[in-house]
């Protein structure tokens, strides 16, 4: 059975992953909107991502019992800068959400309670492949600089990102 204060916790969390879903998309219509369609692609797929991400969180907490309520969604920004922005500000929340779900780890961990650190770990494993993914974005996107080539492959190679595997 899940602690209440465990329960609040994972749906702060849960309405975290919905927010970073809707950042994303935000970012997704930004780098449309400035002719970075593979970017575009890119931050979609990871709106889609993040979507799951709520999902297995929602999904765990009835499977709990817990009563699920739903939280307003803050709305993200519109404007990013430059691409080497909109990457750097995914860095920037990833990291975030890092520290949110270690958090949340280490909450489980005091409470003794194993199932929730379990779905978790899930998690933490999850945000070291996001981080490094987004560095290393930003690492290409600052060899090239502003050089249009280097952008135009960039840009191509972020457009061929694969969905999402569905949640199991």
């Amino acid at each position: 059975m899940i602690s209440e204060t465990m329960q609040k916790a994972l749906l702060n969390q849960l309405n975290d992953e919905f927010y970073s879903a809707y950042l994303y998309l935000a970012m997704s219509a930004y780098c449309a909107h400035i002719d970075f369609s593979g970017a575009a692609t890119w931050l979609k797929r990871q709106y889609d991502e993040e979507q799951l991400h709520a999902t297995r969180i929602y999904n765990y907490l009835v499977d709990q019992g817990a009563h699920v309520e739903l939280k307003q969604i803050v709305q993200p920004p519109s404007e990013f800068g430059t691409i080497l922005d909109v990457f750097r500000s995914s860095l920037k929340h990833e990291q975030t959400m890092t520290g949110k779900l270690n958090n949340l780890s280490d909450q489980a961990l005091k409470e003794k309670d194993h199932a929730t650190y379990n779905l978790l770990q899930w998690f933490v494993n999850e945000q070291v492949e996001e981080e490094a993914t987004v560095s290393e974005i930003i690492s290409k996107l600052k060899l090239v600089k502003e050089d249009g080539y280097g952008l135009l492959m960039i840009d191509n190679e972020l457009g061929s990102r694969p969905a999402p595997a569905p949640v199991p």
